[in-house]
């Protein structure tokens, strides 16, 4: 017990939990675009697939690792506008092209890779580059501090600068007023004069974009390669992080945060002598009580408020 309360309270192990964080705090801001909008993007595990590889691939062409970065969240946001054609345009299910998009990048990827490398493992045969991490002056010096939040790498930081960014987008700008109100009843959207469909199509947009970021992080940032399904359930652990959040950016980031805590203990209980499928499942085990207590707790509300509706009737 005294080895796990050393791991959590260490500077390494706070700094772990930032950067496991990364990708699932992007996903979950795409999520809460799109879902402000009225479409909830299932499709965030494929984008995230998909931006990794493209991410890989055009920086080992490139030989450069922000165009790498450009071209894996132009992947992620071409996959979104894919998504949101079929659904807005071909009146598809929202649900189902989601989950067409997941099963698509999950064996896209791979045959990608195949074609790219002869492999179907891993891209460790092609040369691709890294996203630096960054050491801010001043803080990095700091003590404790400056090992925490110095030293991250680029990403992580455009994670954080698009949390403040999705809230004052959400609550400050014209933008973000259309997409709440398309999003909270449309046909009232439209009677003022708002393109619904237009909105629904930025919203997707920027969902892919968040995703493609996240995705990137995986393969550019978090290691140096892209192997098969690394998005490893990060894009439904996403969506469960804005579900209980409540699609609000402050709750979803701190979810998101316990979710990235969970994966950080996960990784940093490998050292100990801890059965390897006890420490592999606590990530799960989380999201499933974290999404059963937010159920019971939105289920006891409504419950709340019905019986005071009754009361006063």
């Amino acid at each position: 017990m005294g080895n796990i309360w050393e791991i959590i309270f260490a500077t390494d192990f706070i700094f772990s939990v930032v950067r496991v964080t990364t990708p699932i705090l992007l996903a979950a801001l795409g999520a809460i675009v799109s879902d402000r909008a009225g479409v909830v993007n299932i499709g965030l595990e494929g984008i995230m697939l998909m931006a990794a590889i493209t991410g890989v691939v055009i920086s080992a062409q490139t030989q450069s690792a922000f165009i790498g970065l450009f071209a894996a969240v132009c992947a992620g946001i071409l996959i979104a506008l894919i998504l949101g054609y079929f659904v807005l345009e071909m009146k598809s299910n929202i649900i189902l092209g989601g989950i067409a998009v997941n099963l698509f990048a999950s064996g896209g990827s791979v045959f990608l890779l195949y074609v790219l490398t002869g492999e179907k493992g891993t891209s460790s045969s092609l040369a691709s580059k890294v996203v630096p991490n960054i050491n801010i002056p001043i803080i990095k010096d700091i003590p404790i501090i400056g090992e925490i939040i110095s030293g991250h790498n680029l990403i992580t930081y455009i994670a954080i600068l698009s949390v403040v960014a999705v809230y004052l987008m959400l609550n400050k700008t014209p933008m973000g007023t259309k997409i709440r109100s398309v999003g909270e009843n449309y046909h009232a959207a439209e009677s003022v004069g708002i393109n619904v469909k237009k909105v629904r199509y930025i919203a997707l947009g920027l969902s892919g974009m968040f995703a493609g970021f996240g995705g990137a992080f995986l393969s550019m940032g978090y290691v140096s390669w892209f192997s098969r399904d690394m998005s490893a359930g990060r894009g439904w652990i996403a969506l469960a992080a804005e579900a209980m959040g409540g699609g609000n950016t402050i709750g979803t980031t701190i979810t998101a945060l316990i979710f990235g805590f969970a994966q950080a203990f996960a990784n940093s209980l490998q050292g100990l002598n801890i059965p390897s499928e006890l420490i592999t499942i606590i990530p799960n085990v989380v999201t499933v009580l974290g999404l059963c207590i937010f159920a019971i707790t939105k289920t006891t509300k409504v419950r709340k408020v019905k019986a005071n509706e009754k009361n006063n009737n």
